[in-house]
């Protein structure tokens, strides 16, 4: 007989649910006013530091999850591009949430649930409110873009289909593990013990240099790290071809090709396809360097002595930082460049599309990436496409986002289908945006 996978049981977002018995008075007191919705006597409780943040040891409960949820669902399912209505209770909670915020509520704390405040507001169809949370997520990164430091909220396992270091698939920890256990202070000081801690609040973090060192798995549908994270999948395919048809319409032949990241060789086995006049790859891992030149490889010194002058295809061995570079002092100019790398974070990407892609890119070129940027969380997908937006533009280019359906009938279940045999599951996501940067002008 085959195994049912039983139905999640719903969340009780009662009041006597969410604030346990055993919640700190004064945490306790803080909840209550969120959840009422009094401004005034909240704002008598947020001079305490820590206040605005504070967490029930056992829920996760915060004022802003409080404040929402106190809403309740919205009278008609809203649509993702409509207000919820807008109706009193909203209003209120608005107030509320905008003096949290202002007393420094962590926008993307979790609750026992595993959901962010912004999370509860789409559950329950409060667009408003979730538009807050996910205007609260920009102005934070891009806070902690100025201070040189990023809250990485996405979870990505991998870059993209073909990651080799990570920029949506990062190997990061999810959003929930990174908005961490704040130092709330309770009644009793902070006693560590009535703190409460996250789900995955001990996802191990994957770094660029861990994940080099790393042995690799290779089989007919996924790369893996020791770790058993998800470097590249197959089921990426599909977005890879999209990807490509971005960034060559018309499958132009004769394109100079750039790509950060072989993986697996998803992309650039597409590119290959239309006939390039120059192919450049650039790949860090040894491991991925050495599957490259395997006998039956279509990317080993076969392939580089294909091209139509020497040097026009060639898989560049080395991190991108140092290799980037020196593309630049030899005065490589691409019309088509992808970046899809594991174990980075946002900064790399942007290092990259701020500092790099203007000198590489010709004049009428495209860039892309694989946007695995907070994939296992839509709000922190949200928030990163808003902040690939501003950064582009300071980097001069103007971002078009294609969004197409992902097909998650193998991609649901934590460790079934696609995910079988691999540690987490990074994309969660029944939609992709397909971000295709040009020039401005």
């Amino acid at each position: 007989m085959a195994a049912t996978t039983m139905a999640p049981a719903p969340i009780d977002d009662s009041m006597p649910a969410r604030i346990s018995p055993d919640c700190p008075q004064d945490v306790r007191d803080v909840l209550y006013h969120a959840w009422a919705h009094d401004v005034s006597g909240l704002k008598k409780l947020l001079d305490a530091r820590g206040k605005a943040s504070a967490q029930d040891p056992t829920t996760g409960e915060t004022p802003l999850h409080a404040a929402i949820r106190a809403c309740g669902p919205a009278g008609e399912p809203a649509a993702e591009d409509t207000d919820d209505g807008e109706d009193g209770c909203v209003e209120e909670a608005r107030e509320v949430l905008q003096e949290l915020f202002f007393s420094g509520a962590i926008w993307n704390d979790v609750d026992a649930n595993n959901e962010t405040p912004g999370c509860v507001a789409r559950r329950l169809g409060r667009k408003a409110l979730y538009d807050m949370c996910v205007d609260a997520g920009v102005r934070a990164e891009l806070l902690f873009s100025l201070m040189g430091d990023y809250e990485e909220l996405s979870s990505g396992s991998e870059a993209g289909d073909d990651a080799a270091e990570t920029n949506g698939n990062d190997g990061n920890a999810p959003a929930d593990a990174q908005a961490e256990a704040q130092d709330v202070d309770m009644a009793d000081g902070g006693d560590d013990e009535r703190k409460f801690v996250p789900p995955d609040a001990n996802e191990k973090t994957v770094t660029s240099d861990e994940y080099l060192k790393s042995d690799l798995t290779y089989d007919a549908d996924k790369l893996l790290d020791a770790d058993l994270n998800g470097v590249m999948m197959a089921w990426e395919t599909d977005i890879m071809r999209r990807s490509a048809a971005a960034l060559v319409p018309g499958a132009e032949e004769g394109k100079r090709v750039l790509n950060i990241g072989f993986g697996m060789g998803i992309i650039d086995g597409i590119f290959s396809t239309l006939k390039p006049s120059r192919h450049h790859i650039v790949e860090a891992h040894p491991a991925v360097l050495a599957h490259v030149v395997e006998p039956g490889s279509s990317f080993g010194p076969a392939w580089e002595a294909s091209g139509p002058e020497n040097g026009a295809y060639k898989v560049h061995a080395g991190r991108w930082q140092e290799v980037v570079p020196r593309l630049l002092e030899q005065g490589e100019v691409y019309d088509a460049i992808y970046f899809d790398t594991f174990g980075e974070d946002y900064a790399q990407l942007k290092l990259f599309f701020t500092e790099y892609v203007p000198g590489l890119m010709d004049q009428e070129g495209r860039f892309s990436f694989f946007n695995g940027l907070g994939a296992d969380r839509r709000i922190c997908y949200d928030v990163y496409t808003k902040v690939v937006d501003m950064h582009c533009a300071d980097a001069g280019m103007d971002v078009e986002w294609e969004e197409s359906d992902v097909n998650m009938t193998a991609l649901k279940e934590e460790g079934q289908g696609e995910w079988e045999g691999v540690r987490r599951r990074y994309w969660t996501l029944d939609k992709y945006r397909l971000p295709i940067c040009t020039f401005m002008g």
